[in-house]
């Protein structure tokens, strides 16, 4: 007898919102994780979960104890150790993978852009005078850049996790996806100079690229971490073609 179709999301971006409705709206038996990042997770359509597995060990564990047929990891592009355990898992426990991953950004006319590799390049590239940076980076790696003390910060975070005194920058608490008119409006009234931002990909957060260059401002952008090689797809569509397949 044929194993039922039972699939686990690797979530936490957008594009995992938007499968994870799709699959509910196609009647796929599955789960949702989230890392548990955030003290408020978006609600999902599917059973959820929330935090780590433990390692590789754990994920394969996990798919074997709740029968999970498929994984579809659509974490963050710099999710880098989720995505590698779910490649190890995966192939230990000879379940298929996809990964639904959007595609990088691409600098256009007007761009002033420099790329790194990491956070301590970005630290780096910096300026040594005193700036107005808006760190779209999230609230892991903050600790680097708020050493260099002559900058000052705009942080635009989920959770209310980090208190600025004013003269060291500012927090704003916000939620993707965002606008040019909104990113526009935030640059021009803390007065940013510099953009520090990890090359996400996708529309949900592009918005600021749009207006740093209206404005002409440079963007320090973080390459993406490398990931071992997995079948790969660009959009929820793709998710579903091949889970209908796996339907046949």
């Amino acid at each position: 007898m044929r194993t039922p179709l039972r699939v686990l999301v690797l979530g936490g971006t957008l594009d995992a919102s938007r499968l994870a409705q799709a699959l509910a709206k196609a009647g796929v038996d599955g789960i949702f994780s989230y890392a548990g990042r955030t003290s408020a997770p978006i609600a999902q359509p599917l059973p959820t979960r929330v935090g780590g597995f433990g390692g590789v060990a754990g994920l394969q564990a996990f798919l074997q104890t709740e029968r999970i047929t498929h994984v579809v990891d659509a974490t963050h592009p710099f999710a880098a150790q989720m995505s590698s355990n779910a490649v190890q898992a995966c192939a230990s426990a000879g379940v298929p993978l996809l990964a639904l991953e959007r595609p990088a950004w691409q600098a256009q006319s007007g761009d002033v852009w420099q790329h790194v590799p990491d956070i301590a390049a970005a630290v780096q590239a910096l300026p040594t005078e005193p700036a107005r940076v808006f760190l779209a980076i999230g609230r892991q790696h903050l600790a680097p850049f708020l050493a260099c003390t002559q900058h000052w910060y705009l942080l635009r975070l989920v959770d209310p996790v980090l208190d600025l005194p004013a003269e060291r920058g500012q927090v704003v608490l916000d939620r993707g996806p965002f606008t040019v008119e909104g990113d526009r409006t935030l640059l021009q009234a803390y007065g940013i100079t510099h953009i520090v931002s990890k090359n996400s990909g996708g529309a949900g957060a592009q918005a600021k690229l749009t207006a740093a260059r209206e404005r002409s401002l440079p963007v320090i952008l973080i390459d993406r971490p490398f990931i071992a090689a997995r079948p790969t797809v660009g959009n929820v569509d793709q998710v579903l073609q091949w889970i209908a397949v796996a339907r046949l």
